[in-house]
């Protein structure tokens, strides 16, 4: 079990939890009290997408999510370049694709 410092917070992690999960679709939904983020894996030619990992949080903390990684964002565009997002899904599209599903 290794264990990470990171900003005075010490954190351990095993193994197997270590070496992550590739996810490349995320599948939203929330509730008043909580948001469930899925985390899954899609593959060509695959009718199914496999959920990777379930994330529960509270709305305070979702919110701090999307803070947190808006400013890792741009921090890593000001010393890798510009993140390119080759296409903007329509709004069916991106519900098919699990973006923002709305109420669980």
């Amino acid at each position: 079990m290794a264990e990470v410092q990171q900003m005075g917070l010490e954190l351990s992690i095993d193994e197997q939890t270590g070496q992550g999960r590739y996810s490349n679709l995320v599948v939203i939904t929330h509730s008043a009290s909580e948001f469930v983020l899925d985390f899954a894996s899609m593959l060509p030619a695959m009718p199914k997408a496999k959920v990777q990992s379930r994330i529960i949080m509270t709305p305070e903390h979702a919110k701090r999510l999307m803070m947190t990684l808006q400013d890792n964002i741009t921090r890593y565009e000001s010393s890798m370049g510009k993140i390119e997002v080759k296409m903007q899904p329509s709004t069916d599209e991106a519900m098919a694709m699990g973006f923002n599903m709305g109420e669980a």
